[in-house]
């Protein structure tokens, strides 16, 4: 058996080195603006030649609207770990992983509700608008309702609407320290409930089409 210590790197597989660029693009970006931060950082970080960045990504734009709408995105991951059991029950792990998501990635999740240096244009907006859109569908999924369903737009609205909130309870706490990550919970999870338990069937009894 040989004791040769293992190699100290691998050659990865493209979807590997993409991946690798794009950790490194967050990483640059939640320490520093996006003016501040060049593709050759980038490149120099993931150890790679800066042509590979343009290859996977496009201009330093581009990959900084990839990184915004991950950031801002609910993946499908996070619903498919709840636990079976009372929307309540549901609401309440959901918001959990939620908070351990935006704490863990605090400075980019705080610039990517509030992208600065690149400009609120027309492709801006679209990204922004497909990661709510996104989102509040996986939050249909989570509390097991379909986006699909014949009121599946409203719901998606009322669920975006309810984003708002959150984005803004996750200001209160992560940058005013006006509310404590217990309270922001609290706001959330119980919200959540309501519009799910109240809000959702009202909506659905008072359609006025036929």
């Amino acid at each position: 058996m040989s004791t040769d210590p293992a190699p100290r790197w691998r050659r990865l597989e493209p979807d590997e080195r993409k991946e690798q660029i794009f950790i490194c693009a967050v990483q640059l970006f939640s320490q520093r603006p996006y003016s501040d931060v060049s593709t050759s950082d980038i490149a120099a970080d993931a150890g790679v030649a800066r042509g590979l960045i343009n290859h996977y990504f496009g201009t330093k734009r581009e990959l900084y609207l990839a990184v915004i709408k991950r950031a801002l995105t609910v993946p499908r991951l996070a619903v498919t770990i709840l636990p079976e059991g009372p929307i309540e029950l549901r609401a309440d792990v959901a918001i959990d992983w939620f908070l351990d998501m935006v704490k863990s990635q605090e400075k980019m999740w705080l610039a990517a509700i509030a992208p600065e240096g690149i400009g609120r244009d027309l492709e801006v907006e679209r990204i922004l608008e497909e990661a709510d859109t996104e989102s509040a569908n996986r939050v249909l999924e989570a509390v097991g309702l379909s986006p699909d369903s014949a009121h599946g737009s409203e719901l998606n609205a009322l669920v975006r609407a309810f984003g708002g909130m959150v984005k803004a309870a996750g200001r209160e706490w992560l940058v005013r320290g006006a509310l404590s990550r217990q309270q922001v919970h609290v706001l959330l999870s119980k919200s959540l409930v309501t519009l799910v338990a109240e809000v959702f069937p009202q909506i659905q009894e008072d359609d006025p089409r036929p």
